[in-house]
């Protein structure tokens, strides 16, 4: 038995080292050939290098074939799966506004005649009722004294009249006279001094003049445009809002607001929202508070809004591209049960879907938290078909 062992000891290493002399001699045999001058030597050897690694190749491509017959796994579809699990979902109503106010006004003169002054420069902050401009009165205040006097004098003489009236000294008919030419001088001085003041240009509220229209030394008429007052102080943005979000964007709503010509994003909420559905687009309008901001944000600037108008804590998501339709119209997605060693069937599951936010959307009915759904591969698979899950 010893000697049995001892023999196949020595057979195995003269093997041994004949395979390795012959490696040696096939290498020291390329290097002589790559050595040579002979182009016929070195074509041949080329060429005879080309056989042995295509019948390498071939035997190769005899395994793979053998081992894909013999391994039952490798004939089934190979798909990726995601796990679906209950996450926060916050969506979003995506709009565009421009910003405007409601202090916002174009002066203009309610009389005729020449601008003889501008007290006030562009740029300048004024106050409500504070005078901004006066145009010629064309006289109006010298008749306006005139007048006053007249009736003061008609005042002196109702009252004289009324004492003696008291005393029963003269007639009825004298007193009412004193008493209407009173009333009467009374009204025409009140009616002059509201033309004058027509004359005069005052703030219809506290704001900045934004810019001077019309100079000193024009002729003016009712309607000219004089100046440009705006208050920056009270800004809100107006945007139009789908009907079917009627029930979602209310008042109070949370809003994303940011301007792109700024590269500027602030947080608000939603002050007002219309009552009034516009017939010719169908949309009702939102008004949403701008919070300063340093004087940046002018009126007519746009804005893009991003309104909460739906969340939900325990969503279930998932991409939209994995969603199927059946003839009936209802909506189904694929899953794997009883994943083992890589190996599940398909399930189909019907689902019923929610709102979308971008590239997902949330399942309202019909799967829960803990679900392999197909990913890639579900257009390609079927009910009850075996796959092989590739990120398992």
């Amino acid at each position: 038995m010893k000697h049995n062992i001892l023999y196949l000891i020595i057979i195995l290493t003269v093997l041994a080292c004949g395979e390795e002399k012959q490696l040696d001699v096939a290498s020291l045999e390329f290097e002589n050939v790559l050595a040579s001058e002979n182009m016929d030597t070195l074509v041949a050897k080329k060429k005879e290098l080309y056989d042995e690694q295509k019948k390498l190749s071939d035997q190769i491509k005899r395994l793979n074939d053998k081992i894909s017959l013999l391994d039952v796994n490798s004939n089934f579809p190979l798909v990726t799966t995601l796990e679906t699990k209950a996450e926060n979902f916050t969506h979003f109503v995506e709009l565009q506004g421009n910003v405007t106010t409601n202090n916002l006004v174009v002066i203009t003169a309610e009389y005729s005649g020449l601008l003889t002054d501008v007290y006030v420069k562009k740029g300048q902050k004024v106050k409500k009722g504070q005078i901004l401009a006066k145009i010629d009165d064309g006289g109006l205040s010298q008749q306006l004294t005139q007048m006053q006097i007249q009736a003061d004098l008609a005042k002196t003489t109702y009252e004289r009249q009324a004492r003696l009236w008291e005393q029963n000294i003269g007639s009825e008919i004298q007193f009412l006279q004193a008493k209407s030419n009173y009333e009467a001088q009374e009204e025409a001085v009140k009616q002059m001094k509201q033309q004058i003041a027509k004359a005069t240009v005052t703030a219809p509220f506290s704001g900045t003049i934004d810019e001077i229209i019309a100079d000193e030394g024009n002729n003016v008429a009712p309607g000219s445009q004089l100046m440009r007052l705006i208050n920056l102080s009270n800004m809100y943005i107006e945007a139009d809002v789908p009907e079917r979000f009627i029930a979602d964007v209310t008042n109070g709503k949370t809003v994303e607001i940011y301007f792109p010509v700024l590269d500027k994003s602030m947080a608000s909420k939603v002050r007002q929202a219309g009552n009034f559905i516009n017939a010719a687009n169908r949309t009702f309008r939102i008004e949403v508070d701008v919070p300063e901001q340093g004087g940046f944000i002018k009126p007519n600037l746009t804005a893009k809004l991003r309104i909460n108008d739906y969340s939900n804590e325990q969503s279930i998501l998932i991409p939209q591209n994995i969603i199927s339709e059946n003839a009936l119209g209802q909506q189904y997605v694929y899953a794997i049960d009883d994943i083992k060693n890589q190996i599940g069937k398909v399930t189909r599951l019907i689902i019923k879907t929610g709102k979308t936010q971008g590239d997902v959307i949330e399942v309202v009915e019909g799967l829960k938290p803990g679900l392999n759904l197909i990913l890639e591969g579900a257009r390609s698979v079927k009910q009850g078909q075996t796959v092989k899950v590739d990120n398992f």
